[in-house]
């Protein structure tokens, strides 16, 4: 089966094949580096990352691009005094950071999230800042082409003319005399309301710093205008894919198409987008107090659960989050650790290369537009299909199940989290696995007293401790599986 996107300018599931064989080309919206990561970020993140995986499984080369957006009029706004006058200093806004220090320090946090979720760097991830000359190329062939102007006010703006370009509004199938005033610039020195801003002049309130001199004058780029000219850059003028979160399809996306194809770039075949995360089916608002961040997730459950949580959905429904998620999501991996343990393999390493194979229905799912839901039906399948073969003393499909759960847990990027729990030494796991064999010994013996309390009692408190055992013909095998100690992944077997 021929791998299908839902391209979102069509809103229809395509056949995808890469422009140029053998390779496709990403580009996906990164950060706006004026704050912290919040979970709707790393969800994109986590998105674009599967489908990294799955095109790199299926024997492509992915030429991934990811900007980071740091010159903005929000990162100027909260690095400014004004703002620290009207919201007292914290640690995250300080008085008197300058504007490309709080820029790069939020986009080191972004690192950092991304990180600790196995969410691979691109193969690029261009800053705005480092991009002007490519900037100011494009402004000026837009400005040629009839479809851009200089404002008339002395201001230095120069702006998009959106009346110049009938197909603007084809991304989002909106059209252009219904649409709203572009909020973006101060409309003093537009033509049109609607115009967007491709050239901010200089103001007497930003720092010079903040300012680079462009034909038209001193000042910095529109936020539209960055990643056009970016994408283009490291992609060519035409490329394959075009990513990011759904609130991103107006006006910035939109945007985007518009001033590229109005310069004459065929820029992405296809665009897709990820959906929002929500919060007991609310959206997440600061005021109405129901969000929760990253490293509130990464304090509350161990990071390949987190990552599960965030990558288990299809990536264009709404991922809902509840005060279970979380707990669901590591009972889903520890099974899966549970399994490849009792088989014999490191939960930690996974085998994500194109020449070890998945199961037909695995690859079939995620063909059918990144179905990663249904990829994980298959993914549990296989998991209990190989617990019923390890009961049985099949070796040959057990080693079957093993290989191919370990391959599609790697495509999923479950095995690239780092874990706390795997960085013990040898003396460690010996004296944990003493104390584990000792319990089961004690286990043993109250089953032949039938004493069945307490060999209850025995395995409740070698569960919470994070030990997972399985009964079988052959005994009782255990495997370490959660975040209790500072120990590497540790198993054994006991008889009775």
């Amino acid at each position: 089966m021929a791998l299908r996107l839902y391209d979102t300018k069509t809103a229809t599931v395509r056949d995808f094949e890469p422009l140029e064989p053998g390779r496709v080309s990403l580009y996906y919206c990164g950060a706006t580096v004026q704050g912290r990561p919040h979970v709707g970020h790393v969800r994109s993140a986590v998105a674009f990352d599967i489908l990294t995986r799955w095109l790199e499984h299926t024997g492509l080369d992915v030429l991934s691009v990811r900007n980071v957006t740091d010159i903005d009029d929000k990162i100027l706004e909260k690095s400014a005094a004004s703002y620290q006058q009207d919201h007292a200093a914290t640690p995250d806004y300080p008085a008197n950071e300058p504007w490309f220090a709080l820029a790069y320090r939020f986009e080191q946090a972004f690192h950092a999230a991304y990180d600790a979720l196995g969410v691979r760097r691109p193969r690029y991830e261009p800053r705005a800042t480092g991009h002007m000359t490519e900037m100011f190329t494009l402004i000026q062939r837009l400005i040629d082409a009839g479809h851009a102007y200089p404002a008339e006010d002395g201001s230095g703006d120069v702006y998009f003319s959106v009346g110049s370009w009938p197909s603007y509004g084809e991304l989002t199938r909106q059209r252009a005399e219904d649409m709203q005033d572009a909020g973006d610039a101060d409309p003093r020195g537009k033509r049109d309301p609607r115009d967007f801003a491709l050239w901010k002049g200089k103001k007497d309130a930003d720092p010079a710093t903040a300012r680079w001199d462009a034909p038209w004058g001193a000042g910095r780029p529109g936020w539209h205008v960055e990643c056009s000219a970016m994408a283009t850059k490291y992609l060519g003028s035409t490329f394959d894919i075009h990513g990011g979160g759904l609130d991103l399809r107006f006006p910035h996306h939109e945007n985007e198409l518009a001033q590229s194809a109005a310069a004459g770039d065929g820029f992405a075949r296809f665009w897709l987008h990820n959906g929002m995360v929500t919060y007991a089916g609310e959206k997440m608002s600061k005021s109405v107090g129901n969000t929760i961040s990253p490293e509130e997730m990464l304090s509350a459950a161990r990071p390949r659960a987190v990552r599960y949580f965030l990558g288990q959905a299809h990536y264009r429904s709404q991922l809902d989050y509840r005060p279970t998620s979380l707990t669901e999501a590591a009972a889903a991996v520890e099974r899966i650790e549970t399994f490849l343990a009792r088989a014999g393999q490191d939960p930690s390493v996974g085998t994500p290369g194109a020449d070890e194979p998945v199961p037909d229905a695995f690859a079939a799912a995620m063909n059918d537009d990144l179905n990663v839901p249904q990829a994980l039906a298959v993914l549990h399948e296989t998991v209990r299909a190989g617990n019923i073969a390890l009961d049985a003393g099949d070796s040959p499909a057990v080693a079957q199940c093993a290989a191919a759960v370990s391959t599609m847990v790697a495509v999923l990027g479950l095995t690239d989290v780092p874990e706390s729990d795997q960085s013990g030494d040898a003396a460690s796991e010996s004296a944990l696995s003493e104390l584990v064999e000792a319990l089961l010994r004690e286990r043993v013996e109250a089953k032949s007293a039938k004493d069945y309390a307490r060999a209850d009692a025995v395995r409740e408190k070698l569960t919470a401790a994070g030990v997972a055992l399985e009964d079988s013909r052959e005994g009782t095998r255990w495997a370490l599986v959660r975040a209790s100690s500072t120990t590497s992944p540790a198993t054994g077997a006991r008889k009775g």
